[in-house]
Parts: structure tokens; C-alpha cells; sequence
């Protein structure tokens, strides 16, 4: 008899699991924003049912199979091997939207994963739909990477409308996504106010000068960024200024990534400026940017103030060994530098460098210069020889000769004409400081002919082209001095401009005018529509009572906790359960708000007109936790 009860119990307790599992079934076939309102909280409120007895623990690969079967694709063996690994790499798999459904699913309870590879798998838009609504739920992973997939504007939206819901994201990386200028507005707009992201890789897309310069804005707000990689985004002068501008506003940037773009010496004379001033950046990366030897002075001339970057990378720039030598005497004379590492790998230096060199790695042991080597035929610039027919004028300017006198002591018959060896003696005799080289060359060009005399005419005519080369060489470097200089003084204009825009300590707002954005209808959930910046040369300001300023919360302290229902019919009940299951605090500046201005951020103030959508008749996805509880009796 006592066995017979017990194969009764087990039966029953078989029945209780099934119906669980028939009920999961039924679920999955509908939109996944349904499913949440299809549940109880008392689905899920115990893990003890009605008869006393604990019920049947399910795993996550357990879940993750069955939501496999559900949404209709083959699970990935490697997620079923490595679901408890901390570091989860499933690059490279070419995944369809159903299979990041499901595993988005199973990604909700995983408490293991911290950090998520998603790279090259052919991500799209919808894709990223099912993992954001991931993340809305999970509270443990803080690096997602979704380099080189299709997320384009769209999938950054919604990305971008996720990260004020997400309490644990510190680093993302959406390197290669075919990114443009209007959709770092995005990113512009919630960066400003959302301090947990600390690291950020936007590299190898497409921002250019416009895009650059909203992300401009950003850096001069945020508070919480301190790694940023814009490596080839086409940024070139004016986008360099921006971000010059921004950057001297940040204080806790450490590392910035700027390669690969063209900055020119336009560009890094702004970042020059700006490293006068910031003292928080430790690296510094301007690889392959059209610098010469100039823009290495100009950016010398922060460098020799500046007494926090430790790491300065200029390989692949048009630089001699010049620009190297300039900045080792940078280094040598700042006494409070603490560069440890310049890199300058494809120049080729000389033995007055690595003289230079031994003396600065006597003081400082620990810094050293990445180069190509030494030797070869380019070696640094070799010093032009002075013209010879110069060095004779000069010698008889000094001692208040004419030509003619200077020539009439050579001829000695009065014919106006001297032989080539007298005329290689005189000079001699009257101690020209000319060497053998200069010498020949003054004969070669006095006796052209090859007539073996040196006619006084010729010489003559050599010293009047003489002056006039003389003098159109000094036009052209005084024209271009005079065009540097106003290069220099419209660069720092603009770099004063910029600054004046973003600047937090004074009234002014960048009102987002001229950005627009396509009338994308994304995730239900998430917060209002972005609002962008403009670009540089189109900022409108308007005067703003300087309260207003802190209107914006700090993302610091953010409680999850499970909404408790009795019934989830009732409207009225839905939006009490959303509201209790997030409550942002903000910590920003208490003192300076009137409490009519504190912005404290709620489920229910972002999804309160979202709770019925017009279009589908349906409920926003809030939660997979519920879905998951509910299916499997698991809390």
C-alpha cells in the first residue's frame, strides 16, 4: 500500500511539471511582449505547491533547449557547454533572430555570464530587440560586445534607449556597425546623463565631423567615460576641434583612441591646447593622422605643460627624425612629465637622437621611445648648403666692398675677364669661407660654356639671381608663416567657440534643431525619443536659469525588485507592478533643485503612455523573469 502512495505522488508531482511545461508551450507561440501579461504573481510566489512537496528544479539548460524547440531552431552546443563560464564567446556564428531569441531567453536568470561576445554573428535590428530586452532584465552582465554585426541606427536606438533600464553595462564595444554622424546623437544624448558605461569602442564606422562633434558634447557632461576608441571614423579638422573642446571639459577620460582619421595639424594643435589643461588623460592615441613635424610642435606646446600622459602613440605620421628630437627636448625640460612611452615606430633616427636619448633615460629609467631604427639613407633632414655667391657678398658687405673692386684685384690685364685658376686663387687668397663643394658650384655656374674664364658679366648676373631668390624664398616663407598663423588663430577660434557651447558652468543649451531622426517605432518599453545635437558651425544657445542645468539624473542608485499582483487583467494593477519594479535615485547635485525639479526616473513614467500599444493592441515586454517563474515553478 505504501508503495502504491508513492507511485500516486509521483505521478501526480510528473502531471504538475507537464501542465507547467504544456502552459510554457502555449506561451512561446505568441509575440514575446505578450507573455508576461499571460502570468501570475501567484504563478511564482512559492516554490512549494498546494500538496506540501517541493517542486522539480528546472536548469538553465533545461530552459534554454525548451526555448529552442519553442522558437524553432538548433541550440548552440557551445552555450550548453559553457553557459556557467563567466566569459561567454560566441563570435562568429552567423545567428538568425530566432536564435538570439532564445538565447536572450536564457540569458534573463544567468547569473554566471559577465561578460558577452557577440561578435560577427549577422546581428540585426530584431536581433538586438530580443537581447535589449535581455538586458532590461539581467543585472550581471557589464561587457556586451556587438562589433561587426548590422546594428545601423535602428539597433542603436534601441541600444541607446536600454542603457537607462540597465543597471549593470560598464563597458560596449560596436566597433564596424556602419555607424554615421546623426547616430551618435544617440549616444550623445544619453551618455550626457547615464554615469555607469566606463568604456566605450565606436571604432571603424562612419561619425565624421558632424558625428564628432556631438560626441564632442558628450565628453564635456559625462562623468563616468574612461575609455573611448573613435579609431577610423573619418574625422578630420573640424571634428578634431570638437572633441578638443569637449575633452578639456572632461575630467575623467583616460584613454582616447583617435587613430586613423585626419586631424591634420590643424586638429592636433586644438588637442595641444586642450592637454594644457586636462589632467586626466593617461593615453593618447593619434596614429596615422597627416602629422608632420609642425603639428608635432603644436602638440609639443601642451606636451610641455601637461604632467599626466604617460603614453603617446604617432607611428605611421609623416615624421622625420626632427619631430623625434623635438620631442625628447620636450620631455627633457619638463621636469614634471610622466611620459613613459612615445611611439614613433616608423622613423628612422641618428646617432644625435640616440645621444639625446641616453641622456633622458638617465634621469627617467623608465621611458622609452618605440622606433624604427637607425641608419639608411633617411635619416632626418640634412641642413641646405648656403648659396657661395652669397657667402662672397656677404664677405663684401662686411668689409664694404663693391663687386667691381673685388674683381678688378683678380684682373690684372683690365679685359674683364679672369681664368678659372686665378679666379680659384683669389678666393683663397682673400679667405671666403667656402669649401670645395661650394666652390665648384660657383664655377659651374659662372662658366657655363665651359670657356675656362669667368666673365665679369656673368658674375653680375649670378649675384643679381642670387638676390632675387634670395628674396622670393623670403616672400613665400613670409606668406606662409603669415597663412599659419591664421590657421592657427581660426583653429583656436573655433576650439573657443566650441567650448563657450559646452561649456556646464555657463547658461547656454544646445538645442537639438536641425538632427532628424526616421520614425522608428522600437522597443515599447524603453524611454522617449533621443534628442541630438547639431553640428559646430549651426549651435543655437538660449539663456537658462543655471539650476536647470542638474535637471538631468545621475543614474547611481537603481533597486530592481519582483512586482506582487493578484490579478494581471486589470490594467490599474499593471501599472502599480511596473512602477514598483524599478525606482532610479538621483544624487546629482541635491542641493541645487528646488524639490519641484527633482527627476526621479520610474517604470511608470517611461511606460506610462506605452501601456496599450495602438498598433498592436498589446502589452510591452517588461520582464522574462516572470515568463521563465511562472513556466517552471521557479523563483
Amino acid at each position: 500500500m505504501a508503495k502504491l502512495n508513492n507511485l500516486v505522488s509521483e505521478v501526480s508531482a510528473t502531471q504538475s511539471i507537464l501542465g507547467n511545461v504544456e502552459s510554457y508551450t502555449s506561451l512561446c507561440d505568441e509575440p514575446m511582449y505578450e507573455l508576461l501579461e499571460k502570468t501570475s504573481e501567484d504563478d511564482y510566489d512559492t516554490d512549494v505547491d498546494l500538496e506540501g512537496k517541493p517542486s522539480e528544479t528546472i536548469t538553465e539548460e533545461q530552459v534554454y533547449r525548451k526555448a529552442c524547440e519553442d522558437v524553432g531552431v538548433s541550440p548552440i552546443s557551445y552555450y550548453i557547454r559553457h553557459h556557467h563560464d563567466v566569459h561567454l564567446n560566441l563570435n562568429y556564428r552567423c545567428m538568425s533572430p530566432k536564435a538570439v531569441k532564445a538565447l536572450s531567453i536564457a540569458l534573463v536568470t544567468n547569473t554566471s555570464v559577465t561578460t558577452l561576445e557577440l561578435e560577427h554573428d549577422g546581428i540585426n535590428a530584431e536581433g538586438v530587440q530580443y537581447l535589449m530586452e535581455m538586458l532590461v532584465e539581467n543585472c550581471f552582465i557589464q561587457t556586451l560586445n556587438l562589433s561587426n554585426n548590422e546594428l545601423r541606427t535602428w539597433g542603436v536606438e534601441v541600444l541607446c534607449k536600454m542603457l537607462p533600464l540597465n543597471i549593470s553595462l560598464k563597458c560596449i564595444k560596436l566597433s564596424g556597425n556602419k555607424l554615421k554622424s546623426n547616430d551618435a546623437a544617440y549616444f550623445a544624448d544619453t551618455l550626457s546623463s547615464n554615469f555607469r558605461i566606463s568604456e566605450l569602442d565606436l571604432s571603424y564606422n562612419a561619425f565624421g565631423d558632424k558625428g564628432a562633434e556631438l560626441l564632442g558634447q558628450m565628453l564635456a557632461t559625462n562623468e563616468s567615460l574612461e575609455k573611448l576608441n573613435l579609431r577610423w571614423n573619418q574625422i578630420q579638422t573640424e571634428g578634431a576641434v570638437a572633441l578638443s573642446a569637449g575633452l578639456r571639459m572632461n575630467d575623467t577620460l583616460k584613454v582616447l583612441d583617435v587613430s586613423y582619421n585626419g586631424f591634420g595639424n590643424e586638429g592636433v594643435l586644438a588637442m595641444g591646447e586642450t592637454l594644457k589643461f586636462n589632467n586626466t588623460l593617461l593615453e593618447l592615441r593619434l596614429d596615422t593622422n597627416h602629422i608632420n613635424n609642425e603639428g608635432v610642435t603644436m602638440l609639443c606646446k601642451g606636451m610641455d605643460i601637461n604632467d599626466n600622459v604617460k603614453i603617446l602613440c604617432l607611428s605611421n605620421n609623416p615624421i622625420t627624425v626632427d619631430g623625434a628630437l623635438r620631442l625628447l627636448e620636450i620631455f627633457r625640460k619638463n621636469d614634471k612629465s610622466n611620459l613613459e612611452t612615445i611611439r614613433l615606430k616608423n622613423v628612422l633616427v641618428n646617432d644625435t637622437f640616440m645621444e639625446l636619448l641616453k641622456t633622458v633615460t638617465h634621469d627617467h629609467p623608465q621611458f622609452q621611445i618605440e622606433t624604427k631604427g637607425i641608419g639608411g639613407s633617411i635619416i632626418g633632414s640634412r641642413p641646405g648648403r648656403t648659396d657661395p655667391m652669397k657667402v662672397i657678398q656677404d664677405y663684401l658687405d662686411k668689409r664694404k666692398l663693391r663687386l667691381s673692386d673685388f674683381f678688378r684685384n683678380m684682373d690684372k690685364v683690365g679685359n674683364m675677364s679672369v681664368p678659372v685658376p686665378d679666379f680659384r686663387k683669389a678666393l683663397q687668397q682673400f679667405n671666403i669661407p667656402l669649401d670645395l663643394v661650394q666652390v665648384e658650384e660657383l664655377l659651374s655656374k659662372l662658366d657655363q660654356d665651359n670657356t675656362g674664364t669667368i666673365d665679369y658679366r656673368n658674375l653680375v648676373n649670378t649675384r643679381n639671381r642670387m638676390i632675387r631668390d634670395q628674396r622670393e624664398q623670403l616672400h613665400k616663407e613670409e606668406t606662409r608663416q603669415r597663412k599659419e598663423k591664421q590657421k592657427t588663430q581660426r583653429v583656436l577660434k573655433t576650439l573657443k567657440s566650441a567650448m563657450k557651447a559646452i561649456n556646464p558652468g555657463s547658461s547656454i543649451v544646445i538645442l537639438p534643431s536641425q538632427v532628424k531622426f526616421p520614425d522608428i517605432h522600437p522597443l515599447k518599453s524603453f524611454s522617449s525619443q533621443c534628442s541630438a545635437g547639431t553640428s559646430l558651425s549651426s549651435w543655437h544657445h538660449m539663456g537658462m536659469p543655471i539650476s536647470s542645468r542638474y535637471s538631468v539624473p545621475i543614474l547611481s542608485s537603481v533597486q530592481m525588485h519582483r512586482p506582487f499582483s493578484h490579478s494581471s487583467n486589470d490594467p490599474s494593477v499593471s501599472g502599480a507592478r511596473l512602477n514598483s519594479s524599478i525606482r532610479v535615485h538621483s544624487v546629482s547635485q541635491p542641493d541645487l533643485l528646488p524639490k519641484s525639479h527633482v527627476c526621479s526616473l520610474s517604470c511608470s513614467s517611461v511606460t506610462s503612455n506605452l501601456d496599450v500599444d495602438p498598433v498592436t493592441k498589446s502589452r510591452p515586454v517588461t520582464s522574462f523573469r516572470t515568463v521563465q517563474a511562472s513556466s517552471f515553478g521557479h523563483k
